[in-house]
């Protein structure tokens, strides 16, 4: 290398790839016989750059024949975002009394605990709250990265701003600044700092102690883009040592003077009034922050030197330039109209355009299984969206190549993490069947037993939990189990376990200890996970995550709304990512943004590249009006775009480059990125040469599933062995209108399965309706009010306090209505529910059916009555064979079927529950669905019974005795329902129909 007097500063261009090119330089100028590279300290920005910077090394060395090599010692000084806790990393360049780190954790808790105080009634409640100090404590870092004061705050600068601001900014600054010097006032006693504080003290303490005495062993800062002013002080120290230097990433050092100016004034100002951010800056140009990190430094462009060394993956040299141009500022940018076609030309670069993620994730697999077919080639696909990244992960499993994604994924989304946060819901929520069963049906949870036998009892259990919600809370799950347990024997034993397990949730109160809670939780999910819990990276995470909380919540003695833990500990866990350990291909690696930067491949592919997605949308700060930052000297929200920006310059420098985009997103229509777009726009007419088709081609192929022939009208054909099953009453209007609904319910036992907390339909409705009437009628005189027993039959439901709280006014007022018209009426009941069963013989067939009521009228003739919780069939209904009901019990009772009931019928009546204004309470009506008083239309009464006993000679002789088919949807004006149309697979061919044709 050089050795010019003053700093050494080198920039590595974009096209020779910064990791393989940096370890190129460094190992054959600092390897020493028999200590390698040890003697070398490399200052990184994160610990994700150790494992690129350590794989380039093991490359160039395995290249070399190297048998072994001793590793430079790294160490972690910032990152480009500020977002990494460094403090501990840099502890070994520190000294002694520079203060200790409170713990971010306890930072956060006690942050939450000072805003109930300052805001008091219009604090946020439950998860808001700890969603706030995490806001603050994000504000607070970038002002003390920046080394912004407190007293700033009230700084001329600001106090002259306060004017012209909007009364909510002048509040919030307010608050901010009193809940800060708060949290000052507390670190003042506890003798403790913040984290980027420390991390500041130790760049200046390690600044003073270099110049004062430079280390005998060589320094590099490698990679290091963070422009905190401390660390630039760092920076620029290390950079004047005599076995020191800086080496950035894709420093442009070809642009022209004019185009670095019009970048602004990145922190150049030349008198102290003027604000280091200007409105007119170009804050979102990839080279911002860099000319940001050289203005801190003291360092001109002209003093920056290229590097010399290029690394394994190295594109040539027009590509840089091209780079340049493609991100070249607004006034610049203009010279694309003379620049020429070879200036233009991205070689290598092609843009991919899909459907949907979906097609993206396919398109891209096909492109990293293509590479692996050249050996030794290496692949990174990079992108921002971590759904796209798992997608394009399992894509490529069907050709078992396994790539992990090394930007991992939250704790919040990991098994254990989403094990603690179904335990956290039940907590929360109340005990209740979705929340119970996605915790007991886990894929770790057995409690120490045997999975199969375990995941038995759960399915036994979802099984008599389907329904209306119950009340929450074991009690009622416990009734539910005692009547599966007759049938089960063994499910009262495993519910005990599973009860004893849980029931410390429902101990706890409203409002409970942090550390407390966090306890029980875990303790709950031990028991049912055992040591499955900890034993991999996620558990590994889980058990740190947890260690913390609890000494920080202790400490600061944090109370929480038990009914917002689960939210609480969600938006805690999505800020921890868990990586995957080493192991996966060695030739493919998936990253996100951070993991990408300075890694390089002979293939990258840039998927996600759409607006909102890359770049993320910059945010604005919710505590401190922009106006503010600026005359603080921070950074606006736009600044992360240029990082953004920087992450792709430095991805496009690879040999081959794939930028990747789909046309529509989950939400709908998307927009490209602006990054893409500037890039068709300096493509030019050029552009057509550079379309990435035959992958997408090739993923529409393999997706897309060949027309499938035209599925036949279902017209099964069982034996006659099968056909013999009874008829009832109500089954005679489905046979005959849909054969293929009978069919599955009585021939092939099929019956629907009500959802867990599903709603309180019409049919739970009616059986809850008729259990409150069959017990009311069967009371003895005198009997008490109905409503006692409906609390009674409501309450051994175990229904939901809102769903009681919904249905019961109505239920109640239907319910006096028939109490107030029996009261009333001259007829004697002779039997109701289960003692108005009937059956009868009929040509061979046995047909049955069950009553709601059974009357005596005056004159000695019978009157069948049937309840409804909704609106009864109409006359015509019943005159077109649609609703034959009251027919069939008709024709049962005309032969004696009904042995508590003899007589002939002679009435035959719905009671609707109904809304009616003729009612007094509003609700309840009796409706004869015959020509009877003012209808016009329908069966008289006299023509009911030999209608019927026509209908059901039909039925019989064509389905049961016959050897007709059980056509789907024989009668296309049957009012059916589509409780079978998926088995029927009804999509598929009723749309084929042609004027009635059985078959298409």
């Amino acid at each position: 290398m050089a050795d010019p007097r003053g700093p050494r500063v080198y920039s590595i261009a974009a096209h020779r790839g910064f990791a393989d090119a940096l370890v190129a330089g460094l190992l054959p100028a600092y390897r020493e016989e028999g200590f390698g590279l040890g003697r070398l300290t490399l200052l990184i920005p994160s610990n994700r750059v150790r494992r690129t910077i350590t794989e380039a090394f093991i490359r160039l060395a395995g290249e070399n024949g190297d048998a072994g090599l001793i590793m430079p010692r790294m160490a972690v000084v910032g990152d480009l975002d500020l977002d990494e806790s460094l403090g501990a990393q840099l502890d070994p360049l520190g000294a002694l009394e520079i203060p200790r780190a409170v713990r971010p954790l306890e930072r956060w808790l006690t942050l939450a605990g000072l805003l109930r105080e300052e805001l008091a009634d219009r604090a946020p409640k439950g998860a808001g709250l700890f969603r706030l100090a995490r806001e603050f404590a994000s504000t607070m870092d970038r002002l003390i990265a920046e080394e912004v004061v407190p007293d700033d705050l009230l700084g001329e600068p600001v106090r002259d701003l306060l004017g012209d601001l909007a009364v909510h900014w002048q509040a919030s600054l307010a608050t901010f600044a009193r809940v800060q010097a708060k949290w000052r006032y507390r670190l003042d006693e506890w003798s403790l700092v913040d984290e980027a504080t420390r991390r500041n003290l130790l760049f200046r303490h390690a600044s003073r102690r270099w110049k004062a005495q430079p280390p005998e062993t060589p320094i590099i800062a490698a990679g290091v883009t963070s422009a905190a002013p401390a660390l630039c002080d760092l920076l620029r120290t290390v950079s004047e040592l005599p076995s020191g230097a800086v080496v950035l990433p894709d420093l442009d050092l070809s642009m022209s003077d004019a185009v670095w100016d019009e970048l602004g004034r990145a922190g150049g100002t030349a008198t102290a009034e003027e604000e280091p951010f200007a409105r007119g800056d170009a804050v979102t140009h990839p080279q911002y922050h860099l000319k940001l990190l050289l203005n801190r430094m003291g360092i001109s462009r002209q003093e920056v030197m290229p590097w010399h060394r290029r690394g394994q993956s190295a594109a040539e040299p027009e590509r840089s330039h091209a780079i340049s141009a493609l991100f070249l500022p607004p006034v610049a940018s203009r010279s694309w109209v003379d620049l020429p076609a070879d200036r233009r030309r991205l070689r290598g670069v092609r843009i991919m355009q899909c459907a949907n993620p979906e097609e993206e994730a396919q398109a891209v697999a096909v492109l990293v299984r293509e590479a692996m077919e050249t050996a030794g080639k290496r692949v990174a696909v990079i992108t921002p969206d971590r759904a796209l990244a798992r997608r394009i992960a399992q894509h490529l499993k069907r050709w078992e190549i396994d790539a992990d994604d090394s930007a991992g994924r939250a704790l919040s989304e990991t098994p254990t993490g989403r094990l603690i946060l179904l335990v956290a819901e039940l907590a929360a929520g109340g005990i209740s069947p979705v929340a119970l069963m996605g915790l007991l049906m886990h894929p770790l949870v057995s409690a120490g037993m045997d999975r199969g036998e375990w995941l038995g009892h759960v399915r036994l259990l979802e099984r008599g939990l389907r329904g209306p919600r119950p009340r929450q809370g074991l009690e009622p799950l416990s009734h539910k189990v005692a009547q599966l347990e007759k049938s089960n024997p063994g499910m009262g034993a495993w519910w005990s376990v599973v009860a004893t397990i849980l029931s410390p949730l429902e101990a706890m109160g409203e409002r409970e200890g942090f550390a407390e809670v966090l306890g029980v939780m875990v303790a709950v999910a031990s028991d049912l996970a055992g040591s499955a819990l900890w034993a991999r990276a996620d558990g590994q995470a889980l058990s740190s995550f947890v260690e913390d909380l609890s000494l920080a919540s202790g400490a600061v003695a944090t109370q929480v709304e038990v009914d917002q833990i689960d939210l609480i500990l969600r938006d805690a866990m999505a800020e921890i990512a868990v990586r995957p350990p080493w192991g996966g291909h060695p030739r493919v690696s998936i990253y996100g943004l951070l993991e990408a930067r300075m890694s390089r491949a002979d293939l990258i592919i840039c998927a996600g590249m759409n607006e909102g997605v890359w770049p993320a949308p910059g945010s604005i700060d919710s505590l401190l009006a922009p106006p503010v930052l600026r005359a603080l000297g921070v950074p606006g929200a736009d600044f992360r775009i240029g990082l953004s920006a920087h992450d792709l310059a430095g991805a496009m420098g690879a040999p081959e480059v794939v930028l990747s985009r789909a046309a529509r997103d989950e939400s709908g229509p998307a927009i490209p990125s602006r990054f893409l777009l500037r890039t068709q726009a300096l493509l030019g007419n050029l552009l057509p040469r550079h379309e990435e088709t035959r992958a997408v081609r090739i993923a529409r192929e393999m997706t897309q599933a060949k027309a499938a022939p035209p599925y036949p009208r279902p017209a099964p054909m069982p034996s006659p062995q099968q056909r013999e099953v009874d008829i009832s009453a109500t089954a005679l209007d489905r046979l005959l209108g849909d054969p293929f609904q009978f069919y599955a319910q009585r021939i092939m036992g099929l019956s629907q399965l009500d959802g867990l907390e599903a709603e309180p339909g019409p049919a739970w409705q009616g059986t809850t309706a008729h259990e409150v009437l069959r017990r009311w009628h069967k009371a003895s005189e005198p009997r008490p009010p109905i409503e006692v027993f409906m609390h009674a039959v409501l309450d051994e439901e175990n229904a939901h306090p809102l769903v009681r709280a919904l249905w019961e006014p109505r239920l109640l007022a239907a319910l006096q209505w028939v109490e107030s018209s029996m009261r009333q009426s001259d007829r004697a009941v002779l039997a109701v529910e289960d003692e108005a069963q009937g059956r009868m013989i009929f040509e061979g067939v046995r047909v049955h059916g069950r009553a709601d009521r059974i009357d005596r009228l005056p004159d000695g003739g019978l009157a069948i009555v049937d309840y409804k919780t909704g609106t009864p069939p109409s006359a015509s209904q019943v005159e077109a064979g649609f609703a034959l009901q009251l027919g069939v019990l008709g024709l049962i009772a005309a032969n004696g079927g009904f042995a508590k009931a003899p007589g002939l019928p002679e009435a035959y009546e719905y009671w609707s529950l109904g809304k009616s204004e003729s009612s007094e309470t509003g609700f309840g009506y009796v409706e004869t669905p015959l020509k009877v008083g003012n209808k016009r239309s329908g069966l008289l009464p006299e023509e009911l019974l030999p209608r019927t006993e026509e209908k059901l000679r039909e039925a019989v002789g064509r389905y049961i005795k016959g050897d007709e088919p059980f056509r789907a949807r024989q009668n296309p004006d049957y009012p059916t329902y589509d409780t079978y149309d998926q088995l029927m697979r009804l999509v598929e061919w009723m749309p084929h129909l042609d004027d009635g044709d059985d078959a298409p």
